[in-house]
């Protein structure tokens, strides 16, 4: 064999081994792939269901059964204007459904994430107040307070606008006490852990609505078809002892 004979050997000795080496690095590479979507699939099936977030019912505003085998919860803002639309449009129909049927109860915690150190926290502080003083009066108030919400940029949740909305909602209770306790504060701590409980379990938005402690999709919350189905799926899970 002559020089260049060789030299065209060895050439196309070097082009094999050279594809050689290609083919095993993209086996590699798929190898690889595989093998790590295959891990993260294993790991997205064995992956535990989160613990139901734990509630005291009854220390928070709720309506309905305490029997009743399904527990809704909204954390919400007074603030914001998602949370009006719930409860002008959702929670009426929740309440003729599920709530006064006896087949959920519904409660409402407060988490101050529109305003948190005004408006957000003042009208929670105020609505707590109310609770206190009359458990059945915090719904009307409720409903009282998204219905004369003010925008969502400005400042309009202040003691004497607060006391006045309840004033008109004839609500029964001591008014005096209601604006001092709005002014002192006097249930900022019971808000401030609400808000905490929401943050810690990684809410990012309001309303989010949980069911028997399982918090929900956010695109659920607004959309009554989809929470209709999710209660009466947990009604049904109720019913097989799940």
């Amino acid at each position: 064999m002559d020089k260049p004979q060789r030299k065209a050997l060895n050439k196309k000795l070097r082009q094999q081994q050279q594809q050689q080496k290609q083919r095993r690095m993209r086996i590699l590479i798929w190898a690889t792939v595989i093998l790590f979507a295959a891990i993260v699939a294993v790991a997205f099936i064995l992956k535990p269901e989160p613990k139901p977030i734990t509630i005291d019912y009854g220390k928070v505003p709720t309506v309905g059964s305490e029997n009743a085998p399904v527990k809704i919860v909204e954390f919400g803002d007074f603030k914001c204007p998602a949370c009006r639309i719930f409860s002008q449009n959702i929670y009426p129909q929740l309440k003729a459904d599920f709530i006064d049927t006896g087949k959920a109860s519904f409660s409402y915690l407060n988490y101050t994430i529109i305003s948190p150190n005004g408006d957000s926290v003042t009208a929670a502080v105020a609505a707590q107040a109310v609770y206190h003083q009359n458990k059945d009066a915090f719904w009307t108030y409720y409903k009282t307070l998204f219905d004369h919400q003010g925008d969502e940029h400005t400042v309009w949740a202040t003691p004497d606008y607060l006391v006045q909305l309840a004033k008109q909602a004839d609500l029964g209770i001591d008014y005096d006490k209601l604006s001092r306790d709005i002014v002192n504060n006097t249930y900022k701590d019971e808000v401030d852990k609400q808000t905490r409980l929401a943050r810690d379990n990684g809410f990012y938005s309001t309303p989010t609505i949980l069911i028997n402690g399982k918090k929900l999709d956010d695109n659920a919350s607004l959309n009554y078809g989809k929470l209709k189905a999710e209660i009466e799926k947990a009604l049904k899970a109720q019913e097989n002892g799940k």
